[in-house]
């Protein structure tokens, strides 16, 4: 069954605050069912050109959660929408 949540995290390699909030992200997953797709921005130039160094940014579709640190209590009240 295909996970109801799906979030994506914009991020590139080497940048450790992409990595801190994908290690949260993880943790918040035991606790609530959602996928996750992390998508380098490097691996697009349109994504690279809109994001810039202004990552890691979590969506939801077209709604931003969070930039450069998790909110684990924004993505919280986020997911429960879904419950």
């Amino acid at each position: 069954m295909a996970d109801p949540v799906t979030l994506t995290v914009y991020s590139r390699e080497r940048c450790h605050l992409c990595e801190e909030m994908i290690a949260g992200l993880r943790q918040l997953q035991a606790r609530f069912h959602f996928g996750l797709v992390v998508t380098d921005v490097d691996s697009d130039p349109a994504l690279g050109e809109r994001y810039g160094e202004h990552v890691p940014v979590l969506v939801h579709g077209e709604r931003e959660l969070c930039r450069f640190v998790l909110d684990p209590g924004a993505v919280t009240a986020h997911l429960e929408k879904f419950l």
